[in-house]
């Protein structure tokens, strides 16, 4: 039964690198590989030409399965909606969906969530929540600015709980490319931990 499936598993890797014409996709995960994959494509990949061409693949922390946490939510009720600050003069509107509690490192943390107003109205991200937030790597390790995580609100459970994986950030586009206007991280969410988690800095080759 087990070289059954371990058969399976190479022909269906095997099939993923053909698709991929050349070689299979980098990253240490389906999510780096999916990621790595969308930036290297120039039809919708963020990055300025000159660095497009010498692209071979984001920087990440080690995958560490500790930054994978279970939260609990607390929606906000009747949130009010603003003009959330971004790079530029744009101001993209949101709501707050609600508190994050969660405890990282034997430490309790606090998040807020946002859901974008201008998303509701898109049946393909309907249901995401946007959380940004900056820790001790910012500026050094990490983008300046402060990393993204997509969260779904078809991932929250019936008990109040869902689940945050670092593993899963992003930078904003900003971090690639000046032509962009991302929005900014609240201050409120600042992690007074270090999350070596994640994408890195994008640092040019």
């Amino acid at each position: 039964m087990k070289k059954t499936i371990t058969l399976l598993f190479t022909i269906a890797l095997l099939q993923a690198c053909s698709s991929q014409g050349k070689r299979a996709l980098v990253g240490a995960t389906p999510y780096q590989q999916q990621l790595n994959a969308s930036y290297k494509d120039a039809s919708k990949s963020p990055l300025k030409k000159k660095d497009l061409k010498t692209f071979k693949g984001l920087d990440f922390f080690p995958v560490d399965s500790s930054f994978i946490v279970i939260a609990t939510l607390i929606k906000t009720v009747n949130a009010p909606t603003f003009e959330m600050a971004t790079t530029t003069d744009r101001k993209p509107l949101y709501k707050e969906y609600g508190n994050l509690s969660f405890s990282l490192e034997g430490k309790k943390h606090q998040l807020t969530i946002y859901r974008s107003q201008d998303d509701l109205r898109d049946e393909a991200y309907k249901d995401y929540l946007f959380l940004p937030f900056t820790d001790a790597t910012s500026g050094n390790e990490s983008y300046g600015g402060g990393r993204y995580m997509d969260v779904m609100t078809t991932d929250e459970k019936p008990d109040g709980s869902i689940a945050l994986n670092f593993n899963n950030t992003y930078n904003p586009y900003c971090a690639y490319n000046d032509k962009y206007s991302c929005p900014l991280t609240p201050r409120k969410n600042h992690l007074n931990a270090t999350i070596k988690a994640g994408v890195k800095v994008f640092k040019k080759h």
